[in-house]
C-alpha cells in the first residue's frame, strides 16, 4: 500500500502541457455540438503502383472518385463522377458510401443507398462502372450484399434473400448458384448472426484466384432456437425475429461448397462426421484450385487448417494447433509462393508470435520470439520476403511496428516513437499509414515509407489540441494498483487544481472483457470528455485493467477460464479498497461503471463488493451468461451444462439480495447483442429481493443506444445520477 501512495504522489505533481484554459465541458459539447471532434484521414485506397491512392469526395449531391500522389497529397485525375451516370442517379436517388476496384482497376463496383441487416451486414443497391467507357450498370435491382467482381471484371458475384448468384456482365445473365435460401432457415454466401458477431466477418464466399470457382458457406440454421422482440413502429409493435443461439444451444449446420462456374454445380468439402463444430474461415491457397478451410471444435480450443481439393472436395489436414483454455481466430494467416508453408499466428509458447510453417517438412519458425504479444499482421511483401507487423515487444501499453525476414531474420523496428501505432498498409507495402498517439498527445495521422521514414503529415488534430487548452482539465498519467496478485495497469485522471490534501470522490470504469485493453498510452477516446466533465465537478475517475485482459501474456488473459467475472471483479474491487486507503479519497463515495461486459462487471462488483462501491451505472449488461450467445461464451466457460457454478456463482441476476448501494440500469429495449432480457431477469431479481434501484430503456435502441438525440439522454441521465448519488 506505502508503494502505490508513493508511485501517485510522485505522479500527482507532474503537470501536463495543454488543458489549462478556464471553460467547463458540457454534455452539448461532447453529444451535439462535436467541439471536440477527432479528425481522422478520410477512408482512400492505395493503388496498386505503390505510387497514388483513390478518395470519394462529395459536395452536396455531387461525388467523385480522385486519384491522389501518395507522396505528396497533389490530386492528378477524377476517374469517377456522379454526373457520369446520368439518368440513373436521377430516377434512384443514389447517395454512394462506397466503392471497390477491380483487379486490374479498370472497373469499380459503387455501393449505394445503405440498408442494415444485422449489426455489419448491409444490403446496398449496386452499380458496375467502366472507367474506360464511363458506363454504369446495375448489378441488381434488388438490394444485395457483398456484391465481388470476379478476378477477371466478367462477373460479379452477390447474395440476395439468402441465396448465392453471379451476373456475367457482358450478356447480362444472372446465375443462381443456390437456389434454397430462406430467412431464418437456409443462408447461402452470407454468415449467420453469430458467426457474423464473434467471428468478425460477414461476406460468407470467396471467388478463386484465377476465376473458375466460388466457395461458399450454407448455413442451416432450422434447429437453431429463435430469438424475438418488439419494435415499436405503429399502432402494434413489429415483432422482428431471428436465430440467436444461446450458450448450451443448436448451433447453425454449416457446410462448405464450392461452385464450378464450368460445370454450373457445387461440390460439398468434407469437414468430418462431426456437425457441432466451427468453420470460422475459409481462404483459398497460392494454388487455385486448393482451398483452406478452418475447422475448430466446439470447446473451441483445437484448430485444424484443411486443404480442401476444389474439383472433389476431398480434404487433407495441413496444420493443427490445441491449447489447454481457447484459441482465438484471426486472419493473420498468408500462403507462401512455394506451395507448402504459411505464415500464421499462435499461442503455442504463452505469448501470441508468427510462425512460419512448411507442412511438408513439419518445421516450425517462430518469427517473433520473446516474452511480448503480437498485437497482428500489417501484411506480408512477398517480393520482399518480409512480414510486417505490430506487437507489444517494448511494453504492453505500446504498439509499434515491426519489419523481419519471413525466415525470422534482420528484424527492425520502423516506428520508434512511444505510444500506440495503428498501421495500415498501403498497396506494394512502399508507404504505410501511421496513426499515432499518447496517453496525453492527440492523434496524428502519417505518411510513412518501407524504412519507417515520415514522408508526410495527413492530420496533426492541431485544431483539437489548441481547442483543449481553453478548458479547464484533469491531469490523465498512467499508473499502477495492486490488484488481489499482483500490480495492474491503469490511468487516472485528477481534477483541475487537484490538491492531494483534499479529499475526493472516485469513479471507477471498466470494460475488463476477456483480451480487452482499456489502458494504453495512446489517447483514450471513447469517455474521455465525459470523464474529464466529470473531474471538472471534483471526480477522480480511474480506469484498470484487471486480470483476463489482454496483451500481458496468455496466462494473465486466460485466468478467468470457466468462471467470468470472478476474478476480474475481485481486482476491481481489491483496486477500489486501496484507493479508499489513500489520503486524498473520500473511500465513502467511490463508483464504478461500465457499458456490455464492463456493465457486467459494474453490477457484478457493486453487489460483491457492497461494502466498497456506493454507487454503479450497468449500461447493456449481461447479468447472467446463461442469457449469452454461445460463440463468445462457451469460448471461456463452456456450456451451462458443463460448468453451471461458473455461469451462476458469477452472475448479478443471482447476487441481487447483496444490493447496498446505488444501481442504475440501462437498457436499449431492441439490442440484438446482450438482449434487453438481461436487464429485465436482473430487475425481476432485484424485486423479488425488495432491492430499490433505477432504470432507464431507450425504445428501439440497439446495444450502441445512439441516434438523434439519444446518447445527450443517456449521458444526461448518467451524470444526474452520480452528482446525486456519488
Amino acid at each position: 500500500m506505502r508503494k502505490i501512495y508513493w508511485l501517485l504522489a510522485a505522479i500527482l505533481c507532474v503537470h501536463s502541457a495543454y488543458g489549462q484554459g478556464t471553460k467547463q465541458i458540457t454534455l452539448e459539447d461532447i453529444w451535439k455540438n462535436g467541439t471536440f471532434k477527432v479528425k481522422d484521414v478520410p477512408g482512400f485506397k492505395a493503388m496498386k503502383d505503390g505510387k497514388h491512392y483513390t478518395q470519394l469526395d462529395k459536395d452536396g449531391d455531387s461525388a467523385w472518385i480522385n486519384v491522389y500522389n501518395l507522396e505528396t497529397g497533389a490530386k492528378e485525375k477524377t476517374i469517377f463522377s456522379v454526373n457520369s451516370m446520368g439518368a440513373i442517379v436521377k430516377k434512384k436517388n443514389i447517395t454512394i458510401e462506397d466503392y471497390t476496384f477491380s483487379e486490374d482497376e479498370k472497373n469499380i463496383l459503387l455501393f449505394t443507398n445503405g440498408e442494415h441487416v444485422y449489426r455489419h451486414s448491409v444490403n446496398y443497391h449496386v452499380f458496375s462502372y467502366n472507367i474506360e467507357t464511363k458506363k454504369a450498370e446495375i448489378v441488381d435491382f434488388t438490394p444485395i450484399m457483398h456484391a465481388t467482381y470476379s478476378p477477371d471484371a466478367k462477373s460479379v458475384a452477390f447474395v440476395m434473400n439468402n441465396n448465392l448468384y453471379y451476373k456475367e456482365l457482358a450478356k447480362g445473365n444472372l446465375v443462381n448458384v443456390t437456389t434454397d435460401g430462406e430467412k431464418n432457415k437456409i443462408i447461402n454466401g452470407n454468415c449467420d448472426w453469430v458467426y457474423e458477431e464473434e467471428f468478425s466477418f460477414t461476406k460468407a464466399f470467396q471467388w478463386s484466384p484465377d476465376g473458375k470457382y466460388i466457395a461458399y458457406y450454407r448455413f442451416d440454421e432450422r434447429k437453431v432456437p429463435e430469438y424475438a422482440m418488439a419494435k415499436y413502429t405503429g399502432l402494434y409493435p413489429e415483432q422482428y425475429t431471428y436465430k440467436y443461439p444461446k450458450a448450451g444451444e443448436v448451433n447453425s449446420e454449416v457446410s462448405i461448397n464450392i461452385y464450378s462456374l464450368e460445370k454450373k454445380e457445387s461440390e460439398t468439402a468434407e469437414l468430418g462426421s462431426n456437425k457441432d463444430q466451427y468453420v470460422p474461415r475459409i481462404k483459398w491457397t497460392n494454388d487455385p484450385s486448393k482451398l483452406c478451410i478452418y475447422r475448430l471444435n466446439r470447446l473451441q480450443n483445437k484448430l485444424e487448417l484443411l486443404r480442401a481439393d476444389a474439383a472433389s472436395g476431398t480434404t487433407e489436414v495441413i496444420y493443427t494447433d490445441s491449447n489447454k483454455y481457447f484459441i482465438d481466430i484471426n486472419d493473420e494467416i498468408t500462403f507462401l509462393p512455394d506451395g507448402h508453408s504459411v505464415i500464421l499466428s499462435s499461442e503455442r509458447n504463452g505469448y501470441a508470435h508468427l510462425y512460419n510453417w512448411n507442412w511438408q517438412t513439419k518445421q516450425m519458425n517462430d518469427l517473433t520470439p520473446g516474452n511480448y504479444d503480437i498485437d497482428g499482421l500489417t501484411g506480408i511483401d512477398i517480393p520482399r520476403k518480409l512480414v510486417y507487423y505490430t506487437s507489444t515487444e517494448s511494453s504492453p501499453l505500446e504498439r509499434r511496428l515491426y519489419a523481419v525476414e519471413w525466415s525470422g531474420q534482420n528484424k527492425k523496428c520502423l516506428t520508434p516513437e512511444k505510444g500506440v501505432h495503428a498501421i495500415t498498409p498501403c498497396a506494394g507495402y512502399n508507404f504505410f499509414i501511421d496513426k499515432s498517439s499518447t496517453i496525453s498527445s492527440v492523434p496524428v495521422y502519417t505518411l510513412r515509407d518501407a524504412g519507417g521514414k515520415v514522408i508526410r503529415t495527413l492530420e496533426d488534430n492541431k485544431a483539437l489540441a489548441g481547442k483543449m487548452k481553453e478548458y479547464a482539465m484533469g491531469e490523465i498519467q498512467m499508473v499502477k494498483f495492486r490488484g488481489v496478485n499482483e500490480d495492474l495497469n491503469a490511468w487516472m485522471i485528477t481534477p483541475p487544481g487537484f490538491d492531494k490534501n483534499k479529499k475526493y470522490p472516485v469513479l471507477m470504469y471498466q470494460y475488463s472483457g476477456p483480451g480487452s485493453q482499456e489502458v494504453a498510452d495512446r489517447f483514450p477516446l471513447g469517455n474521455y470528455w465525459w470523464h474529464q466533465m466529470l473531474a471538472q465537478k471534483g471526480y477522480i475517475v480511474v480506469c484498470v485493467d484487471g486480470t483476463g485482459t489482454g496483451h500481458r501474456g496468455e496466462e494473465f488473459r486466460k485466468k478467468t477460464y470457466l468462471q467470468l467475472g470472478k476474478l476480474e471483479s475481485d481486482d476491481q474491487i481489491a483496486v477500489a479498497k486501496n484507493l479508499g486507503n489513500l489520503p486524498y479519497v473520500d473511500k465513502n463515495r467511490i463508483g464504478i461503471w461500465g457499458w456490455s461486459y464492463g456493465g457486467f462487471m459494474s453490477a457484478t462488483c457493486l453487489m460483491k463488493g457492497n461494502d466498497v462501491f456506493k454507487a454503479a451505472i450497468s449500461v447493456a449488461p449481461v447479468t447472467n451468461w446463461r442469457y449469452y450467445d454461445n460463440i463468445y461464451t462457451e469460448r471461456y466457460m463452456r456450456t451451462p451444462q458443463e460448468n453451471p457454478k461458473g455461469y451462476d456463482d458469477n452472475a448479478p441476476e443471482k447476487m441481487a439480495a447483496n444490493l447496498k448501494g446505488k444501481l442504475l440500469l440501462v437498457h436499449g429495449t431492441a439490442d440484438d447483442n446482450v438482449h434487453f432480457q438481461n436487464s429485465v431477469m436482473l430487475a425481476n431479481a432485484l424485486i423479488a429481493a425488495g432491492k430499490e434501484y433505477d432504470s432507464e430503456y431507450y425504445p428501439d435502441k440497439a446495444h450502441s443506444i445512439s441516434g438523434g438525440a439519444t446518447r445527450l439522454h443517456l449521458y444526461n441521465r448518467m451524470t444526474e445520477f452520480i452528482l446525486k448519488n456519488l
